[in-house]
Order: C-alpha cells, then structure tokens, then sequence
C-alpha cells in the first residue's frame, strides 16, 4: 500500500472575482507545481459537507477524514482545547472563542478584533472571574482565537453561541437547548450553565471595555477586543482513532488549534513545525520538509494550510493568489517521491466577494495512480477530471481505494 500525504488548502475554491479577469485565486495564481500534479495526475471536485448553512471547517474536516458529523462532533470548543494542549476532564465543557469589537449596544463590528494577536494581557484580566462555584479558564489559542473552558458540577455544553457569526448582528443571549428527550437534570443543567456564562460574559466584556491595552488600541484608531465571541460548547467523549478506523499510523502537520486538535482526538502525532503558525507568515517549506521526514514512520500524513481562508474572509483575493504561489513555490522538497500518493483539496471554498465560507465546489487532485489529463489545478479545469464530484464524506474511501491499487 502506498503512503499517503493529505494536504488541505483551506478556502482554496472561490467563485470568479471581477478584478482578476472572471478568473479565481486559485485559476489566476501561476501553479507550475500543482498544475503538473493535476496533469499527471486524477481530479474532480469535492461536494462540502453542509453543516447548517454552510461548511464548518470542524465537519468538514471530519467528513474528510470519513467521520459522519452526525455520529462523531464533539463540538467546535473541544477540538480547540486539545489543539492548545488542553486534556477536558470530567465536569469541564470547552467554547471556542474570538476576541470580537462590539459597540455600546453589543452589535458586532468585528467578529476578530482587527485581527489582534496580543491577547495575553486581556487573558491575564479574565483569569479570578468565579460565578456560582463554576471555574472559567480562559487560554490563549493563536492570533485572535481562545478557548473558554467551565468547570464545576452542574455544567452541561447543551447551550447555544454567543457569537452571532456576522458583522453589524447583536451578540447573541446564551440559552439551554435540548436533543431529543431531555430529563429534568439535564433541562436544569442547561439552564444553570446559560444562565453563569451569560453572566460571565457581561463581567468579562466590563473588565475588556476598560482595559489599558484596549484604550491604547482605541487611540492608535485600532479597533478594541472588548466582548468574548462563544460558539461551540463540547464536552470530550472518546472517538475511534484512525489507526483504529483504517489500520494507519497518522502525523498532523499544522499551525491552528483546530485542526491539531482534530488531529490529536483522532489519534495522529502532532509534529511541531518551527514558524508553522496559521498565518500568511507560515513556515510552508518546514512544513513540506515535515511531511517528506515523517514518511519514514507514519503512512498517512494530514498537512493544514490555514492562511487562503483567512485571506478570502478578509475580501484579500490578491493575498489569497499569492498566497497560493507561495505554496506552489515551496512544495518541492515532496515532489518526486516514490510508491506515495499525494492528494490536495480543501476542506471548503471561501468566497472573498462574500468574506465566507460558501458552497462552492471543491477542486481536488491526486497524484500518484491515473492520469485523466487536465492541464491545470484550478475549479473550472478539475471539474473535467476524471473523478468527478465526490461526496465529502466518501472521499477517504477513494484515497484508500488508489493507495492500495
């Protein structure tokens, strides 16, 4: 059986931008590395996994991996955590967090802060808050993202978001939920824990308001992290691991939380990367050289790329082309390799007219058994490739399929 090397560009698809001649980032950006792997290769496009109204990165990355989100999602908090090394016990429950702007009248004006990184003194001013024996332990995640985690008896993760999830909406007021036949504990639990979070939220967003750095950012006419964007609530319970699942010895390669967090729940070794860190800035040719080392002992190895999402959210399709040539640029030290099977897509498109995910299909390549003769990696060129639109949640049957063929 080949090895195999899985590398998610995530956001890569996007629909025709105007400015770039009706062409996307991915269809405008000179890839003479990922178009000679698309044309000695098999392509197709991916068909995301739609949670709610549109892909999440946590399910869709899920489904990739062949985990149903209906069976297997812990919610987005618990991913988060273990991604920063965090280990929930029992009676915790973990949210995922974005320093977000809002203004007097709690309406969202940046879901991130300007995208703020220097979070660790606004962190150190949410640690003594302790509302009805329930602990909150706030860390540090990366750039603007952290993670919450509750502890104490009595807490449930059966609670709605607070994060509104848009730019000009009210943050939202947390409230108990119930799946199915709820019992009566469960029913209380909920709302106990709505009712202390939503509290903890108000102290939280009065120590933020008044806080020496976000008055400093105000000044320089930089926007202030002053409110705690929740979503995500999960508690941890076991998930088969992949080498469990598929009889595979598994490596994470990533820089986000979330995905090393995905990684780590489903069994694979976290290998560290210097400068691998989720931003445009990323170490990309360390992390090639990673997985072309980690061959040696692991069969699959899953690769993360963060920054064409991030660019696309911002509306940044230039950034998001050269991000793209970035990457074809340093991938070379895994070109070339023998009895492997290399196979790129995304977890979801994100559309930069539309500053979101959307649902446009997936471009995917897969180099190392067939060929199907398309000339180039991009949306409109995979879609007559030879694999045709997969269902998300089928894919890692065909990857196993071609490795072992």
């Amino acid at each position: 059986m080949k090895k195999i090397i899985l590398i998610i560009i995530d956001g890569l698809g996007d629909k025709p931008i105007p400015q770039l001649e009706n062409k996307t980032p991915l269809e405008a950006a000179k890839t003479p590395n990922l178009d000679r792997l698309a044309a000695e290769g098999v392509a197709g496009l991916v068909l995301p996994l739609k949670f709610g109204d549109f892909p999440h990165s946590d399910t869709a990355h899920l489904a990739l991996f062949g985990y149903d989100p209906k069976i297997y999602y812990l919610g987005r908090g618990p991913y988060e955590a273990a991604g920063i090394g965090i280990n929930l016990k029992k009676n915790e429950v973990a949210l995922r967090v974005n320093f977000g702007t809002v203004d007097e009248n709690l309406k969202v004006i940046d879901r991130r802060a300007g995208r703020i990184s220097q979070t660790e003194p606004l962190i150190k001013s949410l640690q003594k808050i302790k509302i009805k024996k329930v602990k909150f332990i706030l860390r540090k995640s990366y750039g603007h993202r952290a993670v919450l985690i509750l502890k104490g008896e009595n807490i449930s993760s059966a609670i709605t978001d607070g994060d509104p999830g848009k730019v000009g909406e009210k943050v939202k007021k947390i409230l108990p939920v119930c799946f199915g036949r709820c019992g009566a504990q469960a029913i209380e639990k909920g709302k106990f824990t709505a009712k202390v979070l939503n509290e903890y939220l108000e102290k939280a967003h009065q120590i933020l308001e008044n806080h020496s750095l976000n008055r400093k950012r105000k000044k320089r006419g930089l926007l202030p992290a002053n409110y705690l964007l929740v979503r995500g609530a999960g508690s941890f319970r076991k998930t088969p691991s992949i080498k469990e699942k598929y009889g595979l010895r598994a490596c994470c390669i990533a820089g986000g939380a979330l995905y090393k967090g995905i990684g780590k729940i489903l069994g694979m070794k976290l290998i560290k990367v210097k400068g691998a860190n989720g931003l445009p800035t990323t170490n990309l040719f360390g992390k090639f050289q990673a997985i072309r080392k980690s061959l040696k002992k692991y069969d699959f190895i899953f690769c993360h790329i963060k920054a064409t999402d991030n660019l696309a959210e911002d509306g940044n399709f230039l950034g998001k082309k050269e991000f793209i040539e970035k990457i074809d640029k340093n991938i070379n030290p895994i070109l070339g390799l023998k009895n492997t099977l290399i196979v790129i897509t995304a977890d979801h498109s994100t559309c930069s007219t539309l500053k979101r995910h959307c649902l446009e299909p997936i471009p995917i390549l897969i180099f190392g058994n067939g060929r199907n003769g398309v000339q180039s990696f991009s949306e409109r060129a995979c879609k007559k490739g030879k694999l045709g639109e997969i269902n998300q949640l089928k894919l890692m049957s065909i990857i196993l399929k071609l490795a072992s063929a």
